[in-house]
C-alpha cells in the first residue's frame, strides 16, 4: 500500500518558468530560497583539508562539532547547552521529513504544523502515517497530538513568534505529552533588529527544563551551505539520545568532511561572514520592497527570513502569471496552505544583478 502524498508543488511552476524565460532581458528566478552567493572561504578550506576521510564518521558528530554547536547556541542564541544536547543532521529538510518516524509517531497520532507552512511538515506526518493538522492555536491542539512543529521566522511569510507565544506553545505541548520542535533556520535574518529572533530553547520560554523541546537549525541560509546539507537539532537530552540511537541504526550520518566544515562555519571567526551575507540580503530586500509597492503590492509580515510575502488581492496563481510576463518567477502562496492563496513568496536569493533587474521591471510596470 503506497503513501498518500501531495503532488510535488514545484513541478507546477514549469510553464511559468518557460514563459518568464522568454523575456528579452532573461529570467529572474526568485521562486526558491536556494543561495547564489559564495560559500565562505574559511569553510571551503576546512572542507578541502578534510577530504581524506576513508573511515566511517560518527553519527553523533565529532566531539568538536557537538561542542561547536553548543557554543554557537550560547554565543548567537543566548541559550546554554552541553554537547550532549546537540546532534548534526543531513540538512534540516531530512529531519523535518523524518522526525515523526524517528520518534515512533504513527497512525492515530496528530502532527501539528503552522497554517502557512513549508510543505515538508505535512509530508513528514504522512510518511509516518500520522494525521497532519494545520493550527496556530495551542488551545485547539487535540489530545492525540504527539508532535508540534513551529517555524520562526516562518517560511513563507517571515512571521516571528514572540516569547509569550513560544512559552504558551511549550506549556500546551507538555500538557499533551507532545514533542515540540521549532524550525529556526532563518533566525539570523531578522530585519527589524541586529539581534537573532527568540529561540524556543530560551530560558524565558522553557524555564529550567528542556523536556520535550527541540530547536532545529540549518547553515544553508546563514552560511550558503545548502549544497553541503549541514544542519543540526538541539534541546532535550533524552530526545537527542533517542534520535541518535535510531539514526545509528538507519545510517543517517553526515559526511565527515561536512562535519569539519560545520565546525568552521560555527566558529566565532565566521560570525563576520554571516553578517556580510545578511547585508547582501538586506540590500536586495531594500530594492525589492519599494519596487513591489510601486507595482501595487502590499507586503505582509516579512519582518525576518529570506522572503517577501506579498499580495495584490488576487489569486496567487494569477499573480504568478502576471510576474512571469515580466520575466520574474515566484512561488504562489497556495503552495503553503489555504492561508496563502492570495499571496506570493518572493525570495531574496537572486544575484545583485538579477534582483536589480526585477526591481526595474516592477517599477516600470507601475508606469504603464
Amino acid at each position: 500500500m503506497g503513501l498518500t502524498l501531495p503532488d510535488f508543488p514545484w513541478d507546477r511552476l514549469e510553464p511559468y518558468r518557460e514563459r518568464a524565460a522568454a523575456h528579452p532581458d532573461g529570467v529572474v528566478d526568485l521562486a526558491v530560497g536556494s543561495p547564489v552567493d559564495p560559500t565562505p572561504e574559511r569553510v571551503r578550506q576546512a572542507l578541502a583539508v578534510a577530504t581524506d576521510a576513508p573511515a566511517y564518521p560518527q553519527t553523533s558528530g565529532t566531539p568538536a562539532l557537538r561542542q561547536a554547536i553548543a557554543d554557537w547556541y550560547g554565543r548567537r542564541r543566548g541559550v546554554a547547552l552541553e554537547a550532549r544536547n546537540t546532534l548534526p543532521t543531513i540538512g534540516s529538510k531530512e529531519l523535518v521529513g523524518l522526525l515523526p518516524t524517528l520518534l515512533g509517531i504513527g497512525e492515530g497520532d496528530v502532527v501539528v504544523h503552522p497554517t502557512a507552512a513549508y510543505p515538508t511538515y505535512e509530508v513528514g506526518a504522512r510518511i509516518a502515517r500520522a494525521t497532519p493538522l494545520a493550527s496556530d492555536d495551542p488551545d485547539a491542539w487535540p489530545d492525540t497530538t504527539r508532535l508540534v512543529w513551529l517555524n520562526s521566522p516562518r517560511n513563507p511569510d517571515g512571521q516571528v513568534l514572540g516569547i509569550p507565544f513560544l512559552r504558551r506553545a511549550v506549556q500546551r505541548a507538555r500538557e499533551l505529552g507532545a514533542v515540540i520542535a521549532n524550525d529556526e533556520c532563518y533566525a539570523e535574518l531578522n530585519w527589524g533588529s541586529d539581534a537573532p529572533v527568540p529561540s524556543i530553547l530560551d530560558a524565558e520560554v522553557i524555564g529550567d527544563s528542556r523536556r520535550l523541546v527541540l530547536s532545529v537549525y540549518s547553515l544553508s541560509k546563514q552560511s550558503n551551505l545548502a549544497g553541503y546539507r549541514a544542519a543540526f537539532v538541539a534541546g532535550c537530552g533524552d530526545l537527542i539520545a533517542e534520535l541518535l540511537e535510531v539514526r545509528k541504526h538507519a545510517g543517517l550520518i553526515p559526511p565527515l568532511p561536512v562535519q569539519l566544515a560545520m565546525v568552521a562555519a560555527l566558529s566565532p571567526e565566521s560570525d563576520a561572514d554571516v553578517a556580510a551575507q545578511k547585508e547582501r540580503y538586506r540590500a536586495r530586500r531594500a530594492l525589492l520592497v519599494p519596487a513591489l509597492e510601486r507595482a501595487g503590492f502590499r507586503i505582509d509580515e516579512s519582518t525576518a527570513g529570506l522572503y517577501l510575502w506579498a499580495t495584490r488581492g488576487e489569486d496567487s496563481w494569477d499573480t504568478v502569471g502576471w510576474l512571469a510576463g515580466l520575466g520574474i518567477v515566484v512561488a504562489p502562496g497556495a503552495f503553503y496552505g489555504a492561508a496563502g492563496r492570495r499571496h506570493i513568496r518572493m525570495a531574496l536569493t537572486g544575484t545583485d544583478e538579477r534582483v536589480a533587474a526585477a526591481a526595474r521591471r516592477l517599477s516600470a510596470s507601475s508606469n504603464r
